[in-house]
């Protein structure tokens, strides 16, 4: 199912990385290194959005029953990235690869400029062959912005990095026609299309009391990572070498379809769904840069800026004629284009004190009309 891909998010919860809820299961999480150690040596980039930290830092607190109390689970959140950290840091080491940890909000992903900044943050830890952990940032969320539970977060972050596929681990053998657990007819799904209504209608409730996350948050995951048009699996994490079996395209679980492939749902999103905040008029240099030779916007290309935009909004790009021929996100704001236009990017750093991106408008964020 994945031998074809090459940038993919994988999702391990809770039931998968603990011993019960007691603490977590050091021997779980260096299989789980052993399996994507084994996909880089594929040349697979991964991002790894890991469940653990709360059940973690309940152990270190010696708390036998899962807080409700929003602090006292932002404590416990805060105690356990400590143990979360350190242990995948330890496992990943066995195969001489590095991890980062990356915490996260809605409102990080929900901001355009944060949007931006969390983007570049993963997409440089990619290039540094350094494998990103993240999780929820519990210890700052609230209830108003949390993601509450990391099948939506691993699909946020689908979207964000435009990852090929989403594979969501648990312990569950994958989508059934209803829920096994009571109905012995049940049926595994082994393909579906992702958003699909009926789907959330065959999906269960919680499935363990360590988790946030049930089979329903899954296949709502699922249909938002196949808004950027990435296909998720579904499938037990308990499998034996399930990460491999599914990377030589062996059936295990099951997969959600997008019904469009990555490239062309960023296009149409860019193209149909962010309203534009501005304007930058291109010379004929950098038109043909960006229609001929696929390349990014770079500032000195740009002869003109009109409108007020920040980092992370949208802008259209116009010819000397003030027709339109692309848009994308801009990594500068209006106040800051103007200062760097006609300029090469190495000028950048010396006009505004700082470089965010050597590109005016990155070609992964571009969508010519």
């Amino acid at each position: 199912m994945l031998s074809q891909t090459r940038r993919i998010v994988i999702k391990v919860g809770s039931s998968l990385v603990t011993n019960q809820g007691k603490g977590l299961d050091h021997a779980a999480l260096a299989r789980w290194a052993a399996q994507i150690a084994a996909l880089k040596q594929m040349d697979k980039e991964i991002v790894l959005v890991s469940s653990g930290a709360i059940a973690e830092g309940m152990q270190r607190l010696g708390w036998d029953t899962r807080p409700t109390a929003l602090y006292e689970l932002q404590a416990a959140a805060a105690v356990g990235q400590m143990g979360l950290a350190q242990a995948y840091a330890s496992g990943f080491s066995q195969y001489g690869l590095q991890t980062a940890q990356v915490l996260l909000t809605h409102e990080d992903l929900s901001n355009r400029k944060r949007y931006l900044n969390a983007r570049s943050t993963l997409t440089a830890l990619l290039k540094l062959n350094i494998i990103p952990i993240i999780n929820e940032n519990d210890t700052v969320a609230t209830d108003e912005i949390r993601f509450g539970d990391n099948d939506t977060l691993a699909a946020l972050v689908t979207n964000l990095i435009e990852a090929d596929a989403l594979v969501i681990l648990t312990d569950q053998a994958g989508l059934y026609t209803s829920d096994p657990r009571k109905d012995p007819a049940a049926k595994l799904l082994p393909e579906v299309h992702a958003g699909d209504p009926a789907l959330e209608k065959m999906a269960g409730g919680v499935g363990s009391t360590i988790s946030r996350g049930g089979m329903q948050t899954k296949v709502i995951a699922a249909k938002r990572a196949a808004r950027s048009g990435a296909d998720t699996i579904v499938a037990s994490g308990h499998e034996e070498n399930i990460l491999i079996r599914l990377s030589n395209d062996e059936s295990i679980g099951t997969r959600f379809l997008a019904k469009v492939p990555v490239l062309a749902a960023r296009k149409q999103w860019l193209a149909d769904y962010l309203q534009v905040k501005g304007y930058v008029t291109l010379d004929r240099g950098a038109i043909k840069a960006l229609i001929a030779d696929g390349k990014s916007l770079l500032p000195i290309g740009v002869v003109g800026v009109d409108g007020e935009f920040e980092r992370g909004e949208t802008v259209s790009c116009l010819d000397e004629e003030g027709r339109e021929i692309a848009r994308g996100l801009i990594n500068y704001s209006a106040i800051e284009t103007q200062k760097i236009l006609r300029r090469a990017s190495t000028e950048i750093e010396a006009i505004l004190g700082y470089v965010d991106e050597p590109e005016l408008i990155h070609r992964n964020n571009l969508v010519l009309l």
